[in-house]
């Protein structure tokens, strides 16, 4: 009865969680935006050809006729489209900008340990910790889900502690945190792991390929 109620709970909190990112969409690496300009078509992508979206690149940076490139790292469309607006005021009246997102960047994340389909995830829309669960097809019985390792760019001093328990029956938005490319997630039984043996094959393994790929 108990994994039944934690099974439905965490499905809540998936659907919860997808609402909220429609809502708070935070920017990612690979989207790729309909900017139009109202009156400058020049500018403005067209609807009609999708590669003529704006792409956010790899370093989260998107460049645009003026004013240059843009920071999107940590920003929802609407704070990037006003920042947008905001510098193209600077050459422009009253610049009417629109943004759309017509396609989702991929973050990919390892999620290992205690969940019940170990591996390598591609998210998209949502790129948080419990979509990465959730991909990985939840929690096993044993997940101590009070202590959640994230590990971050493949490096053991850059792991943080997370208590997705608290997101889970509290709503702690802080323990349910946006995923970068290359994130490990290992869950736990007893709220402990050894970095070189659970970790690191996995990472080291993913970014020999990863630089491989990127090198032909």
């Amino acid at each position: 009865m108990k994994k039944l109620l934690m099974a439905a709970l965490l499905a809540l909190m998936l659907a919860l969680s997808g609402t909220a990112a429609a809502e708070e969409y935070i920017m990612s690496p690979g989207d790729k935006l309909m900017i139009v300009i109202a009156g400058y078509e020049e500018y403005s992508s067209n609807p009609a050809q999708t590669d003529s979206a704006y792409l956010v690149r790899p370093d989260g940076k998107v460049s645009f006729p003026m004013v240059g490139t843009i920071n999107t790292t940590g920003k929802t469309v609407g704070q990037f489209t006003e920042e947008l607006k905001e510098r193209l005021g600077e050459y422009l009246v009253n610049p009417d900008v629109s943004v759309n997102i017509v396609q989702w960047g991929t973050t990919r994340v390892f999620v290992l340990g205690e969940v019940n389909k170990p591996g390598l995830y591609e998210l998209n829309k949502s790129h948080r910790v419990i979509d990465a669960i959730g991909a990985a097809n939840g929690f096993t019985k044993d997940a101590a889900k009070k202590k959640v390792f994230l590990v971050r760019d493949g490096k053991e001093a850059n792991t943080t502690k997370l208590n997705v328990n608290n997101f889970l029956t509290k709503g702690d938005l802080t323990q349910n945190v946006v995923l970068k490319e290359g994130d490990c997630l290992y869950l736990t039984s007893n709220g402990r792991f050894n970095f070189n043996t659970d970790i690191l094959p996995f990472i080291s393994a993913w970014y020999m390929f990863d630089r491989i790929k990127n090198d032909k």
